[in-house]
C-alpha cells in the first residue's frame, strides 16, 4: 500500500499537487486504499473513489486543470480501456435499437435538475462569453451567433438535431420569425419542449436523426454528436444532406478531442454520459466527404470553463432543494462530472468546435461571424 503511496506522490509533484497540502487544489486522502484503486482502475477509480468519499480537494476544477496540463492521465490508464476500445471498434454502441439509453440515463435524470442548473432557457450547451457577463446572456448570446451564423430570416424552415429542451427553437421563433422541427431522443425533453413552445411555429419529436428524410431551409445541432458514434459519423452526415435545402447552411456545433480516440472516458460512460464519444477533426473531416464544404471555423473551448463553473454555482446553490431527491452519492457524483469537465476545458484537454457547412459552397465565399 506504501509503494502506491509513495508512486502517487512521485507523479502527483510534476502537476504541482501534493498529499494533505494546504492549496485547494492539494489532495486530501481519507483512505489509503485510494492509491492502489487508481493504479488498478485509472479514472475510473478516481471517480468512484471520489463518489465513496475517499478523497476530498477544496478545488475540483484546478485539481484535474494541473493533472491535465502535465499530462497524468495519460500515465495512469485503466487496463480495460482495451476493451471499451475494442467495443467500439466491433459494435454499433450507437445504434438505433440503443440510441435512447443517454436519454433515459442523463437527460431525463430530471427537470427539476436542469432548471435549478441551467440558464433561464434551459440551454444545456456551451454559452458564448464574448460580450456576456452572466449565464443567461452568453447562452442567449450562443443562440443569436448561430441564427446569424446561418443567415436565418423569417418564415425559413429549421432542423434542430438534438433539440434539448427546445431552447434554440424557442429562441429562434421569437427572435427570427422561424419555423422549426426539433428532434431528441429523450423523453422528458421531448414534453417539456412541447409545453414550452406551444403556440408557436415548433414541432417537437421523439425521434432518431436516422428516421428524418424531409428538406429544410437550414440545419442546426448543438451538443448532440457526441453521442453519435464512430460508426454513424458518415450517416449522419448523409441524412443531414438529404435534408438540408441546396442552398441551407449546416451549423453543427460539438465537443471535441483535439487526437483522434476510440473510447471514452470509463467514469464519464459508467455514470454520465453512456455510450458517448468525442469526435476529433479527423473524424468529422472524413465523415463529411462529398456531402458538405466547411465554411466557418470556430473553436471557443475555453468558454466551456465558465458555462461549467457556472452550472456548478447553480447546482451547488440550489443543493438544498434538491438533495432530498437525490442524495449525497450523487451530489458528489454531479460536481464530479462538471468540475473535472472545467478543468479539462481549462486545460484545453478538449475543445467546443462551432463548424458551419453549405452543400455546394457558397458563391463568393462566407463571411464569418462572431
Amino acid at each position: 500500500m506504501k509503494s502506491f503511496r509513495v508512486k502517487a506522490q512521485h507523479l502527483l509533484a510534476a502537476a504541482n499537487i501534493e498529499i494533505g497540502g494546504k492549496r485547494e487544489w492539494d489532495i486530501q486522502v481519507h483512505d489509503d486504499r485510494l492509491f492502489q484503486r487508481v493504479f488498478a482502475k485509472g479514472p475510473l477509480g478516481l471517480g468512484e473513489s471520489y463518489m465513496d468519499e475517499w478523497w476530498d480537494v477544496d478545488s475540483l476544477d484546478q485539481f484535474f486543470y494541473k493533472i491535465l496540463s502535465a499530462n497524468l492521465d495519460s500515465k495512469v490508464r485503466d487496463p480495460r480501456i482495451i476493451l471499451l476500445v475494442l467495443q467500439s471498434k466491433l459494435f454499433n454502441l450507437q445504434s438505433m435499437q440503443r440510441a435512447f439509453q443517454v436519454g433515459q440515463a442523463h437527460y431525463d435524470i430530471g427537470n427539476d435538475l436542469f432548471e435549478l442548473m441551467l440558464d433561464k432557457r434551459l440551454t444545456y450547451t456551451c454559452g458564448y462569453w464574448k460580450k456576456a457577463a452572466d449565464l443567461d446572456h452568453a447562452q442567449e448570446d450562443k443562440l443569436d451567433l448561430v441564427c446569424r451564423k446561418i443567415g436565418l430570416s423569417a418564415g425559413q424552415r429549421i432542423l434542430d438535431i438534438g433539440c434539448g429542451w427546445g431552447s434554440f427553437l424557442k429562441f429562434a421563433a421569437e427572435h427570427y420569425g422561424a419555423e422549426s422541427v426539433g428532434v431528441t431522443i429523450s423523453k422528458e425533453q421531448a414534453e417539456f419542449a412541447s409545453q414550452s413552445c406551444g403556440g408557436l411555429p415548433i414541432e417537437i419529436r421523439l425521434q432518431d436523426y436516422r428516421q428524418l428524410n424531409e428538406k429544410f431551409d437550414h440545419i442546426i445541432s448543438l451538443g448532440m454528436f457526441e453521442h453519435v458514434g464512430p460508426k454513424n459519423y458518415r450517416k449522419y452526415m448523409q441524412v443531414a444532406s438529404r435534408c438540408l435545402k441546396e442552398e441551407g447552411m449546416f451549423l453543427l456545433q460539438t465537443i471535441g478531442a483535439p487526437k483522434t480516440r476510440h473510447s471514452p472516458n470509463p467514469w464519464i460512460n459508467k455514470y454520465i454520459f453512456p455510450n458517448g464519444l468525442l469526435p476529433s477533426m479527423r473524424d468529422i473531416s472524413l465523415a463529411v466527404e462529398k456531402y458538405f464544404i466547411l465554411e466557418d471555423f470556430h473553436n471557443f473551448g475555453a468558454d466551456y470553463d465558465k458555462t461549467l463553473m457556472a452550472w456548478f454555482h447553480n447546482f451547488d446553490s440550489n443543493w438544498e432543494k434538491l438533495s432530498r431527491k437525490y442524495g449525497t452519492r450523487f451530489y458528489r457524483m454531479w460536481k464530479y462530472y462538471l468540475l473535472s469537465c472545467a478543468g479539462a476545458f481549462r486545460a484545453r484537454d478538449i475543445q467546443l468546435w462551432q463548424l458551419v457547412f453549405s452543400k455546394n459552397g457558397v458563391s463568393g465565399g462566407y463571411t464569418p461571424v462572431t
